[in-house]
């Protein structure tokens, strides 16, 4: 209750001064010098930057105006979607909470040069309305979904280019945070090789994270013994943290033949014949790794959507790509590789400890924080 009074007191003031200036007014509500607020600069897009260090942090935002309508959307890093667009009435007022893992570069691990030190939110939307932003350390560990994989799963810094991996965070409770270490151009094999990808994650995991592995885009070459090999390889470095691995297989180009069936390279039969989708679920098997045949889901979607309507879920008509995603392609594929990975995470949601703070402990594993309307007295 004094949480919501704080709170109130805090929006009433913002009625009279401009709404994120009025959150300096109460920047360390808990006066323990945990809570970080950032500084926030425009108005189409808003952008926000705290100067924190690596690691992950639970992000506050209250949305809305009290005498403007609003619709905000919120991205971090780089361009992550954490917030699908909000609607707000003149004087009604959302909260929402979600986790952010900051690394540097921000998005693709080789890619030196992305971003800036720190944690960036933007606030985009037709009409963006942003009352108060915190941000604060977190305080306990805490489940990591980590992702490894190649560009359709990658933190893509560049539009339209968009990785899966970018639009399922909008879609995740708030206490758990994605760690996406998926970079363009890696097969299997390149991703053990180059230390600066599944070397530098793997110290990094802890036990009970979970860590999803896509590869087979760029395995055009490789052959069944070493596309084998790898996976296993990558299976054992994340078992031998205790943390769960998950095995992806990529999902489908959009190539169809003359009758409108997607071709067996569109399904990643590789350049030596070797049907990368079928080895992944063999090794899964062996393993006893739990496996999302995401080449069958997309095929699946793809296919019913036919040669002309499933051009927008890629590039096609921006850039004739068949192979990478545009932003609702992304969120469309994401949603397919979080409907089978919701047994898993159901599994971390059970030993799930130190949630964010300002989340309900009901809050269901998929599809939404659980908005809170909040409307000053």
């Amino acid at each position: 209750m004094r949480r919501f009074l704080a709170l109130a007191g805090v929006l009433a003031l913002a009625a009279v001064m401009s709404p994120l200036a009025a959150q300096a007014a109460d920047h360390d509500g808990d006066g323990d010098g945990s809570v970080i607020v950032p500084e926030c600069t425009g108005e189409t897009p808003i952008v926000c930057h705290a100067d924190v260090p690596p690691g992950n942090y639970d992000v506050t935002v209250v949305l809305g105006d009290a005498g403007e309508p609003g619709l905000t959307a919120v991205r971090a890093e780089a361009r992550r979607m954490m917030l699908g667009e909000v609607s707000t009435a003149p004087g009604r007022f959302v909260r929402r909470s979600f986790s952010v893992n900051v690394r540097e570069p921000e998005g693709e691990p080789t890619k030196t040069t992305s971003g800036t030190p720190g944690l960036t939110l933007t606030f985009t939307g037709a009409s963006p309305r942003v009352q108060r932003v915190t941000v604060r350390p977190q305080r306990h560990a805490r489940p990591v979904l980590y992702l490894a994989g190649d560009s359709t799963v990658c933190d893509q810094d560049t539009f339209p280019y968009t990785g899966w991996g970018q639009a399922i965070p909008q879609h995740l409770p708030s206490w758990l945070t994605v760690a996406n270490y998926a970079d363009s151009g890696e097969s299997s094999g390149s991703f053990l090789a180059d230390p600066r990808l599944f070397a530098t994650m793997l110290p990094l995991v802890a036990p009970g994270d979970v860590v999803v592995l896509q590869f087979g885009h760029n395995d055009k070459t490789t052959t069944a013994e070493d596309y084998r090999a790898n996976l296993t390889r990558l299976v054992t470095g994340v078992r031998e943290r205790q943390a769960r691995p998950v095995l992806v297989s990529p999902p489908v180009r959009r190539l169809f033949d003359s009758t409108g069936v997607l071709t067996p390279t569109a399904r990643h039969v590789n350049g030596l014949g070797v049907d990368l989708p079928a080895e992944m679920s063999a090794v899964a098997a062996d393993l006893d790794v739990p496996y999302i045949d995401l080449t069958a889901d997309s095929a699946a979607l793809v296919e019913s959507l036919g040669p002309e309507d499933s051009k927008p879920l890629y590039l096609y008509d921006e850039l004739r790509d068949n192979t990478h995603f545009s932003e609702s392609g992304a969120d469309r594929f994401g949603g397919l590789v979080l409907e089978r990975l919701i047994p898993v995470l159901h599994d971390v949601d059970d030993r799930a400890v130190g949630r964010a703070d300002e989340e309900s402990p009901d809050t269901p594993l998929l599809g939404g924080e659980g908005m809170h309307d909040l409307v000053p007295e």
